[in-house]
């Protein structure tokens, strides 16, 4: 099988996330699968990584924990490298930013996906005061996982927080253990006796930051005989040494080292109250050792109170100081507890944890294609998605609306009254191609510089009194480019317009908005990548069909693109044109298209020169006098032309 992981942090930066991607890659590389990681880039990687092939991507520092690196990769650049490496499935581990891109790609490319809910990014949100990103960011995660094939949770607390946002296909899974090197038998008497003479040890291991409420155990202050030790670093180092002015903080240890400190401590204490597993307790019990961890989230899974540890009620620092002092003033209760825990997680291996991950992949396989079935059963479906009705033929009306790009600016392939002719009007012949005997009513309402306003207030009405059973919307690029734009409040206006438009029972093709590849237009990618995330979720919310461009890379190539830099040439209207055909089950679309590219392939090479006189200046004069190239255009098509097999578009007849 191969396997493409898809990780929101790796090495250097080492975090559960990352422990869990090394142990994965290791344990399919040992069962011959092959396996690609795709993951931020952000410092030389020397480990060990078992023969996988990697795509590590240019990040940013979160600018309130620069340890954690963020990537803001399109869609269509994931798609790209999926596509080269050819995947059975997709493993999205800990899915955030870089993971949502990669669950969207993965799922235009029809590739099974398997998200491992792995971090409460919303209980994040709360710690760190941005309370009102709560919501958004539930609504983030709940999209991202619906939109998965599989959600692997590694508790029943995570389990049950993610069944209340609505995602379903949720298996419990958890994390294996190296119990090899985690072990009664690494404590260490001479780390003992320098760390802490004479003293008993309460330790603590991981990220030393708000989420981890390691503030919590300045409740243990001031216990006779003990002595707490912090592993780990992190941003709330420096104020919780000013805290705990008598722990021993000894910053990041791993490997060996680390085993042995664990090994050495005497009780464990984990306070955060948002782990969704808490795999250093589960390492802290392999190595023999009693813990104390608040009673919400992963640790109620793992640890048993009263047998191998001690669950306190969350929030009750009372409660955490009492359960300590019961261990550490009962030698025969700490034995006892140690020799439980240590027998706790003898079937946890990673051996054992990765054959089930390797049977969820396979029930991912199976399910996909499942899925694509109902989805094209629905009417909402990916580009390239398999037709599930040939030629659709009860859709004998048809309207687009949008801006220049559908009016067909710069097609230079003219229809007779030689006005444009554009993606929209080939498509239309296509579809009337597949209705020989009915032809098919076109309309497009589409008019060169329109915003996302001129589709609510004159594009949607028009359309609405047609009564079209397939309506085409490709709108806000321009809104997009202009200063100050929101996408996210842009989508909601289309939004409005696809629900107006389902309500009266007309079929939505729903095309994203795109860019060139260039590096000026890198300015708004962004802007775009956020508008069409959005739409993606309109689109399986109403019932959209959904075109969705970031998937398909070759439209921004220059070659598609006139030389005026904004619009499509030829070549990237037929292109637009069969893919809007393919996401509609037109039959043949794909064969059709590349005929037509063949046919053509010579016949519309763009001409760069003079693009400074030509288009740039006209257009800045434009704007400056507060004018559009729109001015006083009217639609080419307001009302219904008859398009019958083999006819090209052309003026408005009677075709009511």
């Amino acid at each position: 099988m191969r396997v493409a992981v898809l990780a929101e942090s790796f090495l250097p930066h080492m975090n559960g996330v990352t422990g869990s991607v090394l142990h994965v890659l290791r344990h399919l590389a040992r069962d011959g699968h092959e396996t690609l990681v795709i993951a931020p880039k952000s410092g030389e990687v020397i480990a060990d990584l078992h023969g996988a092939q990697t795509a590590l991507l240019r990040s940013v520092p979160l600018p309130s924990y620069p340890e954690v690196r963020v990537v803001f990769a399109r869609a269509a650049r994931l798609a790209g490298v999926l596509r080269s490496f050819e995947p059975d499935v997709v493993h999205l581990a800990s899915p955030f930013i870089l993971g949502g891109q990669g669950a969207a790609a993965a799922d235009l490319l029809r590739i099974p996906s398997v998200a491992v809910y792995q971090t409460d990014v919303a209980a994040y949100a709360q710690k760190y005061g941005m309370p009102r990103a709560i919501t958004m960011v539930e609504g983030h995660i709940a999209r991202l996982h619906r939109r998965s094939t599989l959600t692997l949770a590694p508790s029943t607390a995570s389990i049950r927080q993610l069944e209340r946002l609505g995602i379903d296909r949720l298996r419990r899974w958890g994390r294996g253990v190296d119990a090899e090197r985690f072990s009664p038998t690494r404590r260490n008497d001479q780390w003992r006796s320098t760390t802490a003479p004479g003293e008993l040890i309460v330790g603590y291991v991981g990220r030393l930051a708000p989420e981890k409420q390691v503030g919590d155990l300045c409740a243990l202050a001031g216990i006779p005989g003990i002595r707490l030790v912090i592993v780990g670093d992190g941003p709330s180092r420096p104020a919780l040494q000013a805290a705990l002015p008598g722990a021993v903080f000894t910053g990041y240890l791993g490997g060996t080292e680390l085993a042995e400190v664990v090994a050495s401590f005497d009780v464990f204490v984990h306070p955060g109250e948002s782990e969704t597993f808490g795999q250093t307790i589960q390492e802290a019990l392999a190595s023999g050792v009693p813990v104390v961890a608040t009673g919400v989230g992963g640790p109620v899974d793992l640890v048993r109170s009263s047998v191998d540890g001690w669950l306190y009620r969350p929030g009750d620092l009372g409660d955490l100081r009492a359960r300590v002092e019961d261990l550490v003033g009962d030698e025969s209760k700490r034995r006892a507890f140690a020799a439980a825990a240590r027998e706790s997680v003898r079937d946890r291996t990673w051996e054992a944890l990765c054959r089930e991950l390797v049977a969820h992949y396979e029930e991912a396989r199976m399910l996909r294609p499942l899925d694509d079935a109902l989805l094209a059963r629905a009417g909402s479906r990916p580009w390239a998605a398999t037709p599930a009705v040939a030629a659709r033929p009860r859709w004998g009306r048809f309207v687009a609306l949008g801006d220049s790009l559908t009016e067909g600016l710069s097609d230079s392939a003219r229809v007779p009254d030689h006005g444009y002719r554009g993606w929209a009007d080939r498509l239309a012949e296509l579809m009337a191609h597949a209705r020989p005997m009915d032809g098919l009513r076109y309309a497009n309402l589409a008019v060169r510089s329109r915003r996302v306003r001129d589709l609510v207030g004159e594009q949607l009405p028009r359309a609405l009194e047609l009564r079209p059973d397939l309506v085409s919307i490709l709108m806000g690029a321009n809104d997009l480019v202009s200063h100050g734009a929101d996408p996210i409040v842009l989508a909601a206006e289309v939004e409005e317009c696809v629900r107006r438009l389902r309500a009266a029972e007309c079929d939505v093709l729903l095309v994203t908005p795109f860019l060139p590849r260039r590096r000026s237009a890198l300015i708004f990618a962004r802007r775009f990548a956020v508008f069409a995330s959005e739409l993606r979720r309109i689109a399986a919310t109403h019932g959209a069909i959904l075109l969705d461009l970031e998937a398909l890379p070759a439209i921004g190539e220059l070659d598609m693109w006139a030389d005026d830099r904004v619009h499509l040439r030829s070549r990237g209207h037929r292109f637009l044109a069969y893919r809007a055909a393919d996401a509609l089950g037109v039959p043949d679309a794909e064969t059709l298209g590349g005929l037509d590219a063949a046919l053509h392939a010579d016949d519309d090479l763009p001409a760069r020169s003079g693009w400074l006189l030509r288009h740039a200046l006209p257009w800045a004069w434009r704007r400056a006098r507060g004018r559009t190239a729109g001015d006083g255009i009217s639609a080419k098509h307001d009302d219904y032309v008859l398009i019958r097999r083999g006819e090209a578009t052309r003026a408005p007849q009677s075709a009511a």
